[in-house]
């Protein structure tokens, strides 16, 4: 004997949904949720030789987090800065200056070479927030956080990995933590306000 009710009905379908979502849910990645996310990149940039045993600053390859919003990926010219002296010691290093020389448009002596046109390097993006999300590289920055408040032991990692959450929460956390605490010593109020974030 069937029922025909349709409060039945919607009970069922929401059920099924509900259900369906539980089910889904640990295969779904969200931006910004994306922990342990590593794609290979087109060069094999290593951070734990470049930031950690070199100290190199994050800000001299990512000079426009000091400055805006996004920290974005060095030029190809950028690299040059060193990597028309440092050829590499070993031959996988050898091999990935070669790809650098190749963006950059140089032989393998690093000379201009005619059959080859400059190109940015296409870096895959790791930490990607919702579009309805603006997060200002600069505003932390000048504030004293550093890169490893969200983007983990970055001077260890020889292919760079989403190491934090970035979701609401995980910022969240972090503006309460430092309004109780304040950071390096100093008193910050960081707003818990949603259009700092949210506009």
């Amino acid at each position: 004997m069937a029922v025909n009710s349709p409060r039945l009905t919607a009970f069922l379908i929401i059920l099924i949904l509900a259900a369906l979502s539980l089910f889904l849910t640990p295969f779904v990645q969200t931006p910004g949720r994306n922990n342990g996310y590593s794609p290979k990149q087109p060069i094999a940039f290593s951070h734990r030789l470049h930031a950690g045993m070199l100290k190199i600053n994050c800000q001299y390859c990512h000079f426009t987090a000091e400055r805006g919003p996004h920290a974005g990926f060095p030029a190809v010219a950028t690299c040059l800065n060193c990597h028309r002296y440092v050829k590499g010691s070993n031959p996988y290093n050898r091999a990935q200056i070669q790809k650098l020389y190749y963006y950059a448009g140089l032989d393998a002596n690093g000379q201009p070479d005619p059959h080859l046109k400059p190109q940015p390097i296409p870096w895959i993006r790791i930490h990607i927030l919702p579009a309805f999300v603006r997060f200002d590289h600069s505003r932390h920055i000048t504030k004293g956080v550093t890169c490893q408040t969200c983007h983990g032991p970055i001077q260890t990692m020889d292919q760079v990995t989403q190491y934090s959450s970035l979701a609401m929460g995980f910022c969240i956390n972090c503006h309460r933590d430092v309004d109780a605490h304040g950071l390096h010593g100093r008193k910050v109020h960081a707003s818990l306000d949603c259009a700092v974030c949210h506009y």
